[in-house]
């Protein structure tokens, strides 16, 4: 879960509420062990979000900018919703590794 929350700070145009939000979700999410809450936990999990969200975007206007605002990248934004099978296509152009690349002839034939 928490490998999926972005950088957040420094950015042109700058973060949403709704990113700080999402970020916010994913971690109560992780240090909780819990996805959906139940009706009982509601409530605490409810607060527990908006909480962290209000401290993060405390921290995200206190922080002093180093050099220019990083323009705001789909990546950087938001995890792709394409899943693994698109990963490859991004990393290398196509959607097969390089590997065939490093193996010599005589294994290729």
């Amino acid at each position: 879960m928490c490998r999926n929350i972005r950088i957040l700070h420094h950015f042109e145009p700058p973060t949403t509420d709704s990113e700080i939000h999402d970020a916010a979700l994913q971690y109560v999410r992780k240090v909780s062990g819990v996805n959906a809450p139940s009706q009982a936990d509601r409530e605490v999990f409810e607060r527990a979000v908006e909480e962290m969200a209000a401290t993060t975007k405390r921290l995200l206007t206190s922080l002093s900018p180093r050099g220019p605002p990083a323009p705001a990248r789909a990546s950087a934004r938001k995890p792709s919703s394409a899943g693994p099978s698109a990963r490859p296509a991004d990393r290398w152009g196509h959607g097969a590794p390089p590997w065939g690349a490093l193996q010599s002839d005589s294994v290729r034939q």
